[in-house]
């Protein structure tokens, strides 16, 4: 009996469609399955995290209480009801905002406060399915709130705007948007162009990110420290090594050093619509830099009005110079400047440097509240040779 013939024909409309949506489900289980993955990385490094502070290497922060709160934020106040003048600490939404208060010895808000001066801290809280969709104008306006509620306090407490990191570039943000609603704006170590070439960190990042990140699901803390390690692992991981290594001769500067480790394991979700533009609209298109980037309105650094201190690591790959000098030479104010930090040992990552660094401590906080007094009591612009010596 002869074998009938092989028909080879095409699928019809109908049945490639009814494949693809088959296939769905199966792509869809592989993105939870990694998405597990990540989220049970985060827990496992909180719980090494937790180990590190039982040993005591945890942070040692000051008392505050929260005076206002939204969905995904809230807002510290650390007292000091003498102190006529006020900041605005924007913390960055990676990892959680005790780097600014890690210790006695490297605390910036302990320093700012035993300069008189009235601190409060705006807080992110991790990200969860139901406060998860927060983007860019989201975060911006929680900063607008928390200006509003301190400026409301007296007519003449606008506040200085401090953030380091992401938060530096959230607060950069929001200077764009309402110069006129603070005193000036203090950046460390806070990317702010993003062009190609000006930084390796984010040239590798743009490369490694997809860009159909899933903006409706929180994105696990670990995914990220996974990326920028593969973005940068002499930043995240060799750099972190020779640290812990020169550190070892100098107890305070180990103790620190094993501080930033704890700090470094306390991973956090973040909002998927976030990092999604984040990624997209300023590390992959640079809006911000290229005055291109619309929350309520067009805003760039022409924008920005208010008097504008930057402190820039030369040893700093995520924040390096160029990723930073093209933007405050673009600033609408001419009283704009530019603190060049070397780096040093004892801060396991050079990002961290300007605000946990012993050396930064002695002599860039100084210059920090000197600038700060010098233009709240408006006398004009502090030379920059007194913030170099």
């Amino acid at each position: 009996m002869a074998t009938p013939p092989i028909v080879v024909r095409p699928l019809s409309t109908k049945e490639r469609t009814s494949v693809t949506a088959e296939n769905v489900p199966i792509d869809a289980s592989l993105d939870g399955i990694r998405r597990v993955q990540f989220e049970t990385a985060d827990i496992l490094r909180r719980a090494q995290g937790r180990t590190l502070q039982a040993v005591g290497f945890g942070p040692d922060e000051c008392p505050y209480r929260v005076i206002a709160s939204g969905p995904f934020w809230i807002l510290r106040d650390y007292g000091k009801d003498s102190a006529t003048q006020s900041v605005l600490i924007v913390a960055a939404p990676i990892k959680r905002p005790y780097i600014w208060d890690l210790a006695p010895s490297s605390s910036a808000i302990r320093y700012c406060l035993k300069e008189g001066l009235r601190v409060r801290l705006l807080e992110w809280l991790p990200a969860s399915r139901t406060t998860g969709t927060s983007g860019l104008a989201e975060y911006a306006h929680a900063i607008g709130e928390c200006v509003v509620k301190i400026s409301g306090e007296r007519e003449d407490r606008k506040p200085f705007l401090l953030g380091q990191s992401l938060g530096g570039t959230l607060a950069a943000i929001f200077a764009a948007m309402a110069p006129e609603s603070i005193c000036g704006l203090v950046l460390l170590s806070a990317p702010l162009c993003f062009r190609p070439g000006t930084s390796r960190f984010r040239d590798a990042l743009v490369s490694l990110t997809p860009s159909d990140l899933d903006e409706a699901e929180p994105c696990p803390g670990s995914l990220l420290t996974q990326m920028s390690a593969l973005a940068s692992p002499d930043t995240f991981v060799w750099s972190r090594l020779m640290d812990a290594a020169l550190s070892v001769a100098n107890p305070t500067a180990l103790e620190t050093h094993a501080r930033v480790e704890r700090w470094a394991l306390d991973e956090a979700p973040l909002p998927g619509k976030f990092v999604h533009q984040l990624i997209e609209w300023l590390y992959r298109e640079d809006r911000f830099s290229r005055g291109e980037l619309r929350i309520d309105k067009l805003i760039g650094p022409h924008s920005v009005s208010a008097p504008t201190l930057a402190i820039v690591n030369t040893a700093d790959d995520v924040a390096p110079l160029n990723s930073v000098k093209p933007f405050i030479e673009s600033l609408a104010t001419p009283d704009a400047r530019i603190i060049e930090y070397p780096g040093e040992i004892g801060v396991g990552l050079q990002h961290l440097g300007p605000l946990i660094g012993r050396d930064a401590h002695t002599r860039i906080w100084p210059a920090i509240v000197s600038w700060m007094d010098a233009h709240r009591q408006g006398s004009g612009q502090t030379p920059l040779s007194k913030f170099c010596g």
